[in-house]
């Protein structure tokens, strides 16, 4: 079994359902008292919403770079990143490394390709739905068309992730406005919804709606059990 290496804490509270998934996911597939190898780093996440919204991505990029580091040093076989919006520097990250990246955007787009789903709707904070490094890793990719919410709507899908679900509150108000969110994007021609923020999964879950939702953090951890079992 490979180790997985992890980079946590942004935030931690969906940083805890990956560490769940993915020693769920190895007993599944070993039995009896298996659980995963995991070497994990976690961030202090207030020094990353900071840098974020001041547009400072470079010194972003050096943080997760010295967790890479630090957890390929640790023993890890490869690299998770529990988080979608943080993607945006993986390729800052890449170099400066020798283990393999596993990419949350792929593992959810093979999914969706799988499923035959060729127009989805995404959710995430304002800089996974505005900015390219992951919705057009999805077109160029994989051929997967994607459409976001309205401007007002991305203001309330972005506020509720960091002043609400990063601190783990969980509102009924807050779930009525993403499923309202998640009803526009499906009259936009959307066949599914990605979840695109690894804390999105907490507030809103499948029995919530009929639209199909792909959970990245479940997906993103099937697919490191997966790679740690190959």
């Amino acid at each position: 079994m490979k180790t997985i290496g992890l980079i946590g804490g942004m935030s931690w509270e969906s940083t805890a359902s990956y560490y769940k998934a993915l020693n769920q996911g190895i007993k599944n597939k070993l039995g009896g008292l298996h659980s995963a190898k995991i070497c994990l780093y976690s961030v202090d996440f207030h020094e990353i919403e900071q840098l974020q919204h001041q547009g400072k991505w470079d010194e972003t990029a050096e943080i997760l770079t010295q967790a890479a580091q630090s957890v390929e040093a640790g023993g890890a076989d490869f690299v998770l990143i529990c988080t979608n919006t943080m993607h945006k520097v993986v390729p800052q990250i890449e170099p400066h490394i020798t283990k393999p990246i596993l990419h949350i955007a792929d593992a959810t787009a093979e999914q969706l390709v799988m499923d035959g789903i060729s127009k989805v709707g995404l959710l995430g904070t304002r800089f996974t739905m505005e900015q390219d490094f992951y919705k057009q890793r999805l077109v160029d990719k994989f051929g997967i068309e994607v459409v976001i919410p309205s401007d007002e709507q991305r203001t309330v899908v972005h506020d509720v992730i960091y002043q609400e679900l990063c601190k783990g509150e969980i509102k009924p108000d807050s779930r009525e406005r993403y499923l309202e969110i998640i009803d526009d994007l499906v009259k936009q021609g959307a066949q599914a919804v990605i979840l695109g923020c690894t804390e999105i999964a907490l507030l809103v879950e499948q029995q919530h709606t009929d639209t199909k939702l792909y959970d990245t953090t479940q997906i993103h951890a099937e697919a490191a059990v997966k790679f740690a079992l190959s």
